[in-house]
């Protein structure tokens, strides 16, 4: 029964984070290019009821992972989250009046499978969240780095790569919020007050936020389909990296752990890349080049 409530929630979660994404993705996209990686940016999107919406489902979304996982493990709950790349992805080209072919719907599948393989394989377990700073220091500056050169490819790269650029920045961001609040979610368990005090809570909001506006420029950036499939499959990659490296939580290191994990990397990057090449994907990206102009002129006529 356990595993039957678990999945349900995982999936009714990834349904959740697809009506986010959707909701999210549109209204960025709406928004001019000039607003990129600018603070305008979110504050016209803090005005938009449709993505407002899109941060509710969000926010039900995670209730329902916290369901999922307290009932079952993240090798079952992930998977079936990420999923929702089967309904968000189609139904982002379908409000555009184009369809995905048959190359488009392997490579979702290719990225969903590779995911689900990897961590299935990985088998993750529980380790020690609570750890000390120094031991942060070489992940945070990892992060960090690969973070500014991910923002440096998009704001010079063109078409879909500019919003998986972005995705990527976002996802690795997120993937550390992710390990913060477990961490503090620990120590707000075990000694409530002191979570004022612990360097964590104030990291976890800053990522938070970061994470956040990375990933509204990616969906400002280009299609659902360039961005989202790199955000699903990076950040419960860096979370569970982190949480091997710095939590020390074991890993399967047998030959089909190892070899399961290659093979579902593999199949993640082939349809990532399948997806930023694809035809119908880029065409996508011209469509919502050219609403971007048209909100451009249309409110430069309202405020002229």
């Amino acid at each position: 029964m356990d595993v039957v409530v678990s999945a349900v929630a995982a999936v009714l979660a990834g349904l959740c984070l697809a009506a986010a994404g959707v909701l999210q993705q549109r209204s960025a996209s709406r928004r001019p290019a000039s607003e990129r990686l600018s603070l305008r940016l979110m504050r016209r999107l803090v005005a938009d009821r449709t993505w407002l919406l899109g941060i509710l489902a969000a926010a039900v979304s995670y209730g329902f992972q916290a369901v999922a996982l307290s009932f079952g493990p993240l090798t079952l709950v992930q998977p079936l989250v990420v999923s929702e790349l089967l309904f968000a992805v189609p139904v982002s080209v379908r409000l555009r009046d184009l369809r995905l072919r048959r190359r488009d719907w392997c490579a979702v599948a290719a990225v969903v499978a590779g995911l689900a393989l990897g961590i299935v394989a990985a088998d993750p377990q529980r380790g020690q969240p609570v750890q000390p700073l120094a031991r942060w220091v070489p992940a945070l500056i990892a992060i960090t780095v690969l973070v500014a050169l991910s923002v440096a490819v998009a704001t010079r790269v063109r078409g879909p790569g500019k919003a998986t650029a972005f995705a990527l920045a976002g996802a690795c961001t997120m993937g550390l919020q992710s390990a913060l609040y477990d961490a503090t979610i620990t120590v707000l368990r075990h000694r409530t007050w002191h979570v004022f005090v612990v360097w964590e809570t104030y990291g976890l909001i800053a990522a938070s936020l970061v994470g956040m506006y990375l990933i509204q420029n990616a969906f400002q950036s280009g299609p659902l389909a360039a961005s989202t499939p790199l955000i699903d499959s990076t950040l419960p990659l860096v979370a569970i990296g982190l949480g091997v490296g710095i939590f020390g939580e074991p890993v399967r290191t047998s030959i089909w752990g190892l070899g399961g994990a290659a093979a579902g990397l593999l199949a993640l990057l082939g349809g990532i890349i399948a997806l930023d090449t694809s035809p119908v994907v880029r065409k996508e990206q011209r469509l919502e080049a050219a609403e971007q102009e048209r909100t451009a002129q249309r409110e430069q006529r309202e405020t002229g």
